[in-house]
């Protein structure tokens, strides 16, 4: 996966999170905000979700990588 520093995070949009400002430090864009800058992250961030989001959460974040991913929102449910 692409390396993401502390700068290039902080310079991304909310839009780029699964959950914007939800995540620790300046403007919750920290630790469990799940950025989603490109499809590698995405695909990161359904991994983690799976383990550690609550279910509401999760459904956010599957959206949101859904998208970046380009799949609709029928395909990958079911497991």
């Amino acid at each position: 996966m692409a390396r993401l520093s502390a700068a290039a995070r902080k310079k991304l949009p909310k839009s780029a999170f699964g959950l914007p400002g939800k995540g620790k430090g300046e403007g919750g864009k920290g630790a469990g905000s799940y950025p989603m800058p490109d499809k590698k992250h995405a695909a990161v961030a359904k991994a983690y979700a799976k383990r550690f989001a609550s279910p509401a959460e999760r459904a956010t974040i599957d959206a949101k990588a859904n998208r970046v991913l380009g799949k609709s929102a029928g395909k990958g449910k079911g497991k």
